[in-house]
């Protein structure tokens, strides 16, 4: 329209009182394509800025100078009664130049191992003595966590299957937008979840796929985590620690165990995971002393065959023989009626914390094709 307007005015076909108006309109629209285009650019700038003249970094509007540690939010949308939807979010700048590690917690509503990470994690990093920067959202999952569900209520989908996201999509979908937007500027990523309130080993996982050109990188972060367990396989589509090595980012889940609630050895475990990537990729001084980790590149998952309650034959961790038995269903005045056993050999991975089941429920999971790493 602007160029027939242009066209039309420069040829001399519309009176001057007309040109003048005309002209006033094109400027008005000008003036108002500059604007929409800088309310774009300042709205992606809420999320992430990284300034190259004073180094500041900025999450939403948590901004800090190197050597400043700042808290803030990220506006991920609107509640049901207009407020704004927003995610806790925190900026380490470290005083030296380094990589940017990003961590998120809790995009599963009720998995909050990660946020007691994060609960102790913050208040033991010193800006002044860091290199690079650690961007943190400490809960993903708005609508789930304020409720403990495990998926986000409002659209009834899990977050960590919504990568990476629609600016313009469902909730969650928007929320996956806004925290992936963040994301993609880090070096490294952590994404921090737990087995929901079952029962599990202490595991990193890494989702890329074994044939993945970052599986090598994805690999050695899940190490240098050093929780004990590593489970090697790829991850359903929609999953951060999948979607974001196809950017080049290597990403893992670090699992700290199960719970209701928060358990304090997981949240242990996952403290010293965060401080030993600190320590590997040279975001702190110090050294790591990270062992051997037991991988498995497979899993087998055992469902009830009847209903009753389970009695396990084995413990978390521990090495399953092929036939040997991992459960037996019993009665409620503890007559067996049916007796589980493994179809491969492997690790007693996960299993489920109540003991009633009913014919067909999942009841424990082994890990399979294990080796070291």
């Amino acid at each position: 329209m602007r160029m027939w307007l242009r066209h039309h005015i420069s040829r001399g076909r519309l009176s001057k009182r007309v040109n003048g108006c005309l002209w006033q309109l094109l400027e008005m629209s000008a003036e108002c394509s500059k604007a929409n285009q800088l309310m774009r650019n300042t709205s992606r700038t809420q999320r992430f800025s990284r300034s190259s003249v004073t180094d500041r970094k900025q999450v939403g509007t948590a901004k800090a100078n190197p050597g400043e540690i700042d808290v803030g939010t990220l506006c991920v949308g609107e509640a049901r009664d207009g407020s704004p939807v927003e995610l806790p979010v925190v900026v380490i700048n470290g005083t030296e130049s380094g990589k940017t590690l990003y961590i998120q917690a809790a995009s599963d509503g009720d998995e909050l191992n990660g946020v007691g990470v994060v609960h102790q994690l913050v208040p033991q990093l010193d800006p002044s003595k860091l290199s690079g920067a650690i961007m943190i959202v400490g809960i993903v999952n708005y609508y789930g966590f304020q409720v403990a569900e495990h998926r986000n209520p409002i659209d009834d989908t899990k977050i960590n299957r919504a990568y990476r996201g629609n600016e313009a999509g469902s909730s969650s979908e928007r929320i996956a937008y806004a925290t992936y937007d963040i994301a993609s500027n880090a070096d490294l990523i952590l994404d921090l979840h737990q087995a929901s309130t079952s029962k599990m080993v202490h595991e990193t996982r890494v989702r890329c796929g074994s044939k993945h050109r970052l599986h090598d990188q994805c690999l050695k972060l899940a190490r240098a985590f050093g929780c004990g367990h590593i489970m090697d396989k790829k991850g359903p589509r929609g999953q951060l620690a999948r979607v974001a090595p196809n950017d080049g980012i290597p990403t893992i889940d670090p699992e700290l165990g199960g719970a209701v609630g928060w358990d304090k050895e997981s949240i242990r475990v996952g403290v010293e995971g965060v401080f030993n990537v600190l320590q590997t990729y040279d975001f702190l001084t110090g050294q790591s002393e990270t062992k051997p980790q037991v991988r498995a590149n497979d899993m087998h998952y055992y469902s009830a065959p009847a209903g009753g309650l389970v009695q396990f034959e084995k413990e978390l961790g521990q090495r399953v023989s092929r036939r040997e038995t991992l459960f037996t269903v019993t009665d409620l005045f503890g007559a067996p009626k049916e007796e589980v056993v493994a179809d491969e050999s492997g690790i007693f991975w996960r299993c489920r914390r109540l003991p009633q089941v009913a014919s067909g429920e999942y009841v424990c999971s082994v890990g399979t094709n294990i080796d070291e790493y």
